[in-house]
């Protein structure tokens, strides 16, 4: 199990993921389960997890394509995981610390993308690093 850590909600992890869903279009964040949680048209494409019952993850959850969340947890189980409650949906966690910018912001939009409708997605001048 990873060591146990707690960040508050305006700490720095939560500032890169509120910094990159809030240059998507038509998003809105809201507490949902004790979390900030990211939403397109009231739909959640990203939860932010603080040590969700003390698992040790200071984290993002997200939605994946059919079969990504295998294939990331295989590629490195140091940076993904299969979160609670979603995982058994597809959903992947993903450890804060151990992605950069770049690499977050591709995992969040292509979030964004499977959830927000899409008349969204034709705006194409998306830039969220």
């Amino acid at each position: 199990m990873p060591a146990q850590r707690h960040i508050s909600n305006d700490g720095e992890h939560l500032s890169r993921v509120r910094r990159i869903c809030s240059a998507l279009p038509a998003t809105s964040e809201k507490l949902s389960h004790g979390e900030p949680t990211f939403f397109v048209n009231k739909k959640v494409f990203t939860m932010f997890a603080n040590n969700h019952h003390h698992d040790g993850h200071i984290a993002i959850w997200i939605p994946a394509p059919p079969g990504a969340q295998h294939a990331l947890i295989r590629y490195s189980a140091k940076k993904y995981f299969k979160p609670p409650y979603v995982g058994v949906s597809g959903w992947v966690g993903i450890e804060l610390g151990e992605v950069s910018d770049e690499e977050l912001s591709l995992h969040i939009l292509e979030a964004w993308r499977m959830i927000a409708p899409k008349r969204l997605h034709s705006i194409t001048d998306i830039r969220i690093v």
